[in-house]
């Protein structure tokens, strides 16, 4: 369901939300069924708190954009994600794995 129009209208959510918050988008890929987003957060603000704010702000204002992701699903997202620390890998490596991530 993200793709075409709805996929660029997430990425857009997603980065002007980021900025509000002062997170730093370093990679974001739209998959049809999910999202991979490599950001840098405030470990005072919490990854949860990032992904509650993305995933309810996103649902809202793709729901009442895109009318026909209100018929066809009873809510846009889950309740899970996975969260992952980047540690001592080359940031670049993690980077260039997820904007290659439509490739595969």
């Amino acid at each position: 369901m993200l793709t075409g129009a709805i996929d660029a209208r997430l990425q857009e959510i997603i980065r002007e939300l980021c900025q509000e918050l002062r997170v730093e988008v370093i990679a974001l890929e739209v998959m049809p069924d999910h999202v991979h987003l490599l950001a840098e957060v405030d470990p005072q603000f919490g990854v949860h708190r990032l992904v509650k704010r993305l995933k309810g702000a996103s649902s809202r204002y793709l729901r009442s954009e895109f009318p026909r992701l209100k018929a066809r699903l009873p809510s846009l997202w889950t309740n899970s994600y996975f969260v992952s620390t980047v540690g001592g890998a080359p940031l670049a490596v993690i980077k260039q794995y997820v904007e290659q991530q439509k490739n595969v």
